[in-house]
């Protein structure tokens, strides 16, 4: 079977779909949060503390970090007003540029970013859990225990979405809350005990402003865009949402300004209790911050806090990204059965399986490092920033393809703010070239193996097209 060209303009923009919408704007917005609140708040202040090494550039990472990600959210927010389809910027894609560019992002997001980022938050629910188990046994298992926590986790609830859409999204609902309220905890009690202003102030500039200390800042920005992450989830099941064009820009920026604020708050928590130099080698910042203001139980409230959020963050991803893997099979542009929906329960279960098995090969090879958590998001986030380029430019290119399309909503400052995100984004993704080249390297070898897919389907298609035997 040869890939399907570009559909009608009126699939395109259509709001026709053969899924139940049984998500409103609440379980939209749910979704945005549990996608955002996962693992990146209670671990990547570690790393990005230790990479710029003062406070102001660590405040300057979360803050240009949320900026960028509220800017990009208005772009986003015009492209699924007008073309509300499941696969989020696949579909974008694929309208933009055609099939080959949107096929290989799809295999990108599958066997490099997607399935990578649901191992990477599954790990840190598993090492939360080895923190809690500290606290009560005074010693932590191994590596390999926690790995196999995290595929647990990951395998569990890939069956759970498996029985519908309807209860994916009261899991989001409950998760969402539950979340808000941990990380306010977090908030409140250190706040609540006193720290130490001191620390907002020691080491608040770098030692000296050099290219390294650029490339340190930029280096850092990698796990703040992966705190960040996930803002865009709610696009990825547009087909199972009521109102569309309405719940889901409204969704996502509502989403990212609390969530940035929030983010703020959290880090300032931190450094209110932790001095910079704790924070650069805590391994469960998080647990660490809440114990110093209230003692080992805050470390075992902290570490249910961060298992609740991370488990909550896998599932909506795992709710999310099946549904590119679905979009992709159905426009003919990857795996035949994935396209197919469970007769009963109308999900893509094929799709969610297939999803957790590539996961969990994932998860077991970055198991092999030492810090398996940053190697995963150093793997894909220079493969990700290639086609984050590419689709927030897909805004300026779909303007000038449809100039008579039904647009919703429109960018907020176009095109500034367009040419913004953009130049962002290719900063960030010549920097994370430069500071992670060999796993950077690695996304790009494996996303081009896509190519040897792509054409083998375009020749067989051919043969079969010009000789009959």
């Amino acid at each position: 079977m040869a890939f399907k060209t570009a559909a009608p303009e009126a699939d395109l923009f259509s709001e026709q779909t053969e899924l139940k919408r049984e998500l409103g704007l609440v379980e939209a917005l749910s979704i945005v949060i549990n996608r955002i609140i996962g693992s990146g708040i209670f671990r990547t202040p570690t790393p990005i503390m230790m990479l710029v090494a003062s406070i102001s550039l660590f405040y300057g990472v979360w803050i240009v970090g949320g900026i960028a990600t509220l800017l990009g959210a208005f772009c986003y927010a015009e492209l699924v007003a007008m073309m509300p389809k499941s696969g989020g910027p696949y579909a974008y894609l694929k309208a933009a540029y055609g099939p080959l560019w949107t096929f290989l992002r799809g295999w990108a997001m599958f066997f490099v970013s997607e399935t990578g980022a649901i191992a990477a938050v599954a790990l840190v629910f598993a090492e939360y859990s080895n923190a809690l188990f500290e606290i009560f046994f005074g010693y932590h298992y191994s590596h390999m225990t926690e790995i196999l926590i995290a595929l647990i986790v990951i395998w569990l609830l890939t069956v759970v979405n498996c029985f519908g859409v309807f209860l994916s999204g009261v899991l989001q609902n409950i998760f969402s809350f539950l979340k808000l309220i941990a990380v306010g905890g977090v908030i409140f009690v250190c706040f609540m005990k006193l720290g130490e202003l001191t620390h907002f102030s020691t080491n608040f500039w770098p030692e000296e402003f050099t290219w390294s200390t650029m490339l340190a800042f930029g280096a850092a920005m990698r796990y703040g865009f992966f705190a960040y992450s996930g803002w865009e989830g709610a696009t990825y099941v547009a087909e199972e949402v009521r109102n569309p064009r309405k719940n889901l820009p409204l969704s996502i920026i509502l989403g990212i300004a609390g969530i940035m604020l929030l983010y703020l708050a959290a880090n300032s928590a931190y450094l209110y209790q932790l001095p910079m130099e704790t924070i650069q080698q805590s391994r469960w910042v998080a647990v660490d911050a809440v114990t110093m203001a209230i003692g080992t139980g805050g470390g075992v409230l902290i570490s249910l806090a961060v298992m609740l959020n991370t488990f909550g963050n896998v599932s909506a991803q795992i709710l999310c990204k099946a549904r590119t893997w679905f979009a992709m099979s159905r426009d003919g542009l990857f795996i035949g059965p994935l396209s197919k929906i469970h007769p009963k329960y109308r999900t893509p279960n094929t799709a969610l399986i297939v999803q957790a098995a590539w996961a969990t090969i994932l998860l077991i090879f970055a198991g092999f490092a030492e810090h398996a958590y940053e190697t995963i998001i150093d793997f894909f986030s220079f493969t990700s920033s290639v086609f984050n380029v590419s689709t927030f430019a897909a805004i300026w290119v779909l303007r000038k393809k449809y100039p008579d399309i039904n647009r919703p909503y429109r960018v907020w400052g176009y095109p500034v703010t367009l040419i913004i995100v953009l130049v962002i984004q290719i900063w960030f993704m010549v920097i994370t070239l430069i500071t992670t080249l060999i796993p950077s390297l690695i996304g790009i070898v494996l996303t081009s193996t896509g190519l040897l897919y792509y054409f083998r389907v375009e020749v067989k298609a051919w043969f079969l097209r010009n000789f009959k035997f």
